[in-house]
């Protein structure tokens, strides 16, 4: 008999975190498998094998899966609990998809794996100096993390699609990660085109198809290329050799739920220890003998390769000061591209508008109109869905709010209802006041919904495609690629789904209803986020020889953020805003840990506020800002406050979480935003 600590996948007991059990056969590391605890069975990752404890134990039911995890995602799993101070079973539902011990029916899942003929591939690419240059530089780069700063239309795909070829000529597998589950359509059709074996995953699968494509690579003898959004970074990729994260600026690498972990740095921590792997020699694909050096196929390690026109101002700045590459390409991939023309048009002045609408100026109106007549395509952007944000009284300023959340309610006129974007709360809107009884009721405000009644009225012929949180299933930008990509739709409307990564040979035209919409959130991200929107939406024209054209609308034309996201001048706004950050010691010049209560009354919430408050500076130096309501005061029923704590040293905040155990609070270290 062999004796094993395993560490249950859930939450088995808040104490419970490696349990004890035996089995007949030598069971490798990181084997999965069934164990009982107390009447229910779980699943369980082995850890280690253990002498014979003092006490009794049971046996492992089953091993589920002969091939046992690889190293460096066993490596990952402790860290990630270490780090982001999160139970490890909760960590391990993160990581593995559910029910790995259930029984399936062995099925054929369609479209997840890519196989392609060499007749379709695409052989012969012409690359321009700038992506010879970065593929060259990454390619001899031997490890480590590197930014791919590429403006909007420089080839970053091809460059990654390069990398990941030398990592299968070496034997290797690719992860790509997208911010977003509407981009894998496009970068599926750019990777399929020269690799056989492309696996997708996504939370939009089945439970049947993620645990199936999971299987797929665990078992996989040849290199894999896993594309997906963040949740594909614990694919079991056995011989790992290249992570690419695409449009790394973006806020959904955050996981906003325990662990809580960031992609970027989760993933620069996998790549050094898929490294460490290899040189041990662990690796199942591309085996080497312990103590040995690397074979030539194996000639380089694995690296994590950051991409994006619009680079976080943190990221950007630890590039600089620990020496890591910064790779730039400033060029246009395709021969004879020409930049946009982009034109700012301040809303505050009146002769701007005309009668015919009361959203798109003149300069939009006319511009997508000449747009139109030349057959080619509109894209108008608004980080904000519904049809008006704000209902009330003309009468006595009455405003509709949800009960629950105290927040104004958003109207949704093709549904006829308000609705309560944080916890779903819906009513019809009122035909008269309920405090003053008159009847006049205003809808103010700006969403995607309105945008497109307004595009549906003032252009009834055209074929019109919104896209935003709203979007029935099935008709996601994902689902519907082919159409846009082939000009089918004349005019898309979307939030920020629309903003980035797209490219649409067509489209000729892009309008930013209101680019300043989010500026004035009480957020250290809030201009950033500003600025990278503005540049995205900007980068989905000027990639062809074709003329095309930006119009920024905006209430605040002057606003850095708004100057340098309309001609996509980074290092313009990188050189502004760090120096903001500076002065108000807010990241990467300083770490935060935001500590956020939830109560079913406020009373309880302040008391309890201001109790850790107090506690926390007669333990530690470090200042805090608060206690204070959070940006929503009132969630689903609950009254939330907030204690923010900075600090030089990242240890001190892992400390003040690793204290709060009340099951009313939540602390997150690294958060990216404050709201």
């Amino acid at each position: 008999m062999k004796f094993y600590e395993v560490s249950p996948v859930g939450i088995v007991g808040k104490d419970f975190k490696v349990l004890t059990y035996g089995f007949s056969e030598i069971l490798p590391i990181g084997t999965i498998v069934e164990i009982p605890v107390v009447q229910r069975k779980f699943v369980g990752v082995v850890l280690k094998e253990v002498a014979q404890p003092d006490f009794a134990v049971k046996e492992i039911l089953r091993v589920l899966y002969d091939q046992p995890l690889p190293p460096a995602l066993l490596e990952l799993h402790g860290w990630l609990s270490d780090f982001y101070t999160t139970h490890p079973g909760t960590v391990w539902q993160t990581m593995l998809p559910s029910g790995l011990n259930k029984k399936r029916r062995v099925s054929v899942v369609e479209n997840t794996t890519l196989q392609n003929n060499s007749s379709t591939k695409r052989t012969n690419i012409l690359f321009n100096d700038q992506q010879l240059a970065a593929i060259d530089q990454l390619v001899q780069m031997p490890s480590g993390t590197a930014i791919l700063h590429g403006i909007t239309g420089s080839g970053k795909t091809e460059v990654y699609k390069a990398l990941a070829m030398k990592a299968k000529t070496d034997g290797k597998s690719s992860i790509i990660l997208v911010p977003e589950i509407s981009l894998t359509a496009q970068l599926l059709n750019e990777f399929r085109a020269e690799f056989d074996n492309v696996i997708l995953t996504h939370s939009t699968m089945t439970e049947t198809e993620r645990a199936h494509v999971w299987l797929e690579v665990l078992n996989a003898e040849q290199p894999v290329v896993v594309i997906g959004p963040r949740s594909a970074l614990f694919m079991p990729v056995q011989n790992l050799g290249l992570i690419v994260i695409d449009e790394c600026h973006e806020p959904s690498y955050k996981q906003e739920k325990a662990p809580r972990y960031n992609a970027l740095r989760t993933a620069s921590k996998l790549i050094e220890f898929a490294n460490a792997a290899s040189s041990r020699g662990v690796n199942r694909n591309n085996p080497v003998s312990a103590g040995s050096p690397r074979s030539a196929r194996d000639d380089s390690g694995c690296k994590l390769i950051l991409g994006s026109a619009t680079p976080l101002i943190a990221d950007y700045y630890f590039a600089q000061k620990l020496g890591r590459p910064i790779v730039q390409m400033t060029k246009l991939a395709r021969a004879g591209a020409k930049k946009p023309t982009t034109k700012i048009v301040d809303l505050t002045k009146r002769g701007n508008f005309s009668s015919a609408s009361k959203i798109f100026s003149r300069q939009l109106l006319a511009a997508m109109k000449e747009t139109l007549e030349q057959k080619k395509q509109v894209l108008l952007f608004h980080n904000r869905r519904g049809s008006a944000s704000t209902t009330l009284c003309e009468n006595c300023g009455w405003l509709a709010g949800c009960p629950r959340c105290f927040l104004p309610l958003t109207l949704h006129t093709d549904r006829f209802e308000l609705r309560c974007h944080i916890c779903g709360y819906h009513e019809k809107p009122p035909t008269k006041c309920p405090e003053c009884g008159d009847t006049n009721i205003l809808h103010k405000g700006i969403g995607t919904k309105r945008i497109e009644e307004e595009i549906r009225k003032i252009f009834p012929d055209k074929t019109v495609r919104r896209f935003d949180g709203d979007t029935a299933r099935g008709q996601a930008v994902q689902d519907v690629f082919a159409e846009l990509r082939d000009g089918t739709t004349d005019i898309i409307i979307g939030t920020q789904t629309v903003a980035k990564g797209l490219d649409l040979p067509n489209l000729r035209l892009v309008g930013i209803v209101q680019a300043d919409a989010g500026l004035a959130l009480p957020d250290f991200s809030a201009a950033e986020r500003t600025f990278q929107l503005i540049a995205q939406a900007t980068g989905r024209v000027g990639r062809g020889a074709e003329d095309s054209v930006v119009i920024v609308q905006t209430f605040q034309p002057d606003a850095p953020a708004v100057q340098f996201g309309a001609v996509q001048d980074y290092a313009g706004f990188y050189n502004h805003e760090i120096k903001n950050r500076q002065r108000g010691h807010f990241p990467p010049l300083a770490h935060l840990l935001k500590l956020t209560c939830a109560y079913k009354t406020e009373k309880s919430a302040v008391n309890s506020a201001k109790a850790l408050a107090n506690a926390i500076s007669s333990q530690f130096q470090d200042p805090l800002s608060g206690p204070t309501p959070a940006f929503y005061e009132r969630a689903r029923g609950l009254y939330r406050w907030q204690i923010v704590v900075r600090a030089p040293n990242r240890a001190d905040l892992v400390k003040i979480a690793e204290q709060i155990h009340h099951p009313h609070w939540q602390a997150e270290l690294d958060p990216g935003s404050l709201i």
